[in-house]
């Protein structure tokens, strides 16, 4: 992979009628009327939350035609708040207006955001449009793209639901200027789970660009960005309702999902859930004898330099894993079916893991 200017670059996800655009590039969001194109109707709300709209909601409303009725809903922060109590003051906020089906609404923050305001325009008057304004990294490379919506329960993540497409996809890279470090290294756990699962050329570019992204060097910002988002893009074409490939996008996701479950949602970021969980995908992966020690100690590495946790919680047994695990939504006919790596780059969705080896790796998995 070679290096990608950071200037303005649109990727497509090819889904028939429903297909839509990414636009990535700096400066996006200053561009007058640039979410015009993406409205229906004239009725607008843009829900946000009280740490992005200080920063970023002002210049989302600039981004609106003149003309359009718009209004503003701003939630709390926090993994803690992505529960039916915060979808229904979206539901409450867009009655109050009077808001039809033909009203848009735009997420403008981070996955949290994203998830309830698609979850929300899914089931408003049985579904209108949104629009996703990512302002993570993580939102930006992962949770925008591809239609999944939800909300957490309290025995699991991501539980409660649906698939429902956004019109459109505007990635503004200077929003990262403003990301604490923590979520930055929480967005490049999704960004390297696309080298491992799929395009072992962009992992190598990964090792040698980390540096760079950490420090938010433009060029690697985008190159990362536009190459996971053109891989998410072309699995969600291929499988959009997860019944086949799509899958593999929850590398670690099982483990990390049964983190953040047992923490409390929060305590953990998403991404530093899903890089612990990803090692201990490639650590099992291993101990089934298709990863090399030396590919283990690889991704240990990788991680470490992109800032991201290397254990799993402290006080968290095999028991807490295997209880969450068991509610995963890759299950079937309670089979438990992971995302393993047969090598550096390949994925695969495998449910027929020795469950003494399974407790064996929990177990012994180092706690911080």
């Amino acid at each position: 992979m070679t290096q990608t200017p950071s200037g303005p670059h649109t990727l497509e996800v090819a889904l028939g009628s429903r297909s839509y655009p990414i636009h990535i590039g700096p400066g996006l969001l200053a561009e007058p009327g640039v979410l015009a194109p993406w409205l229906v109707g004239q009725q607008v709300m843009i829900v946000t939350n009280e740490t992005v709209a200080p920063l970023y909601l002002e210049r989302c409303r600039a981004a609106l035609p003149e003309g359009v009725e718009v209004r503003e809903l701003v939630l709390p922060d926090g993994e803690a708040t992505k529960n039916l109590e915060h979808v229904s003051r979206i539901w409450d906020a867009l009655l109050e207006a009077g808001f039809n089906r033909r009203c848009t609404l735009v997420a403008l923050g981070g996955g949290v955001i994203g998830d309830m305001v698609g979850f929300a325009a899914a089931c408003y008057q049985r579904g209108v449009a949104f629009i996703q304004v990512p302002t993570t990294l993580l939102a930006q490379v992962d949770s925008s793209v591809g239609g999944k919506t939800g909300i957490n329960h309290p025995l699991g993540k991501n539980m409660v639901g649906a698939f429902w497409q956004p019109r459109g996809v505007l990635i503004d890279t200077d929003t990262l200027d403003t990301l604490p470090p923590r979520e930055l290294s929480a967005g490049l756990a999704e960004v390297i789970k696309y080298g491992l699962i799929r395009d072992a050329d962009f992992l190598v570019w990964l090792e040698r660009e980390l540096p760079a992204l950490r420090e938010l060097d433009p060029d690697a910002l985008a190159g990362a960005i536009q190459r996971s988002c053109a891989l998410k893009a072309e699995i969600v074409a291929e499988d959009e309702t997860e019944q086949g490939v799509r899958a593999l996008l929850n590398l670690g996701h099982t483990f990390g999902h049964a983190i953040e479950a047992h923490q409390g949602y929060g305590d953990w970021l998403h991404g530093e859930a899903v890089g612990a969980g990803m090692l201990m995908a490639a650590e099992l992966s291993a101990r089934l004898g298709w990863l090399s020690d030396r590919d283990v100690e690889r991704l240990r590495v990788i991680l470490r330099v992109a800032g991201l946790p290397l254990d799993a919680p402290a006080g968290m047994g095999a028991d807490d894993f295997l209880s969450r695990m068991r509610l995963d939504k890759k299950n079937v006919d309670s089979r438990l079916r992971l995302v393993l790596l047969r090598a550096m780059g390949d994925a695969r969705v495998y449910d027929a893991t020795p469950e003494a080896l399974l407790v064996e790796l929990l177990e012994q998995f180092p706690r911080g």
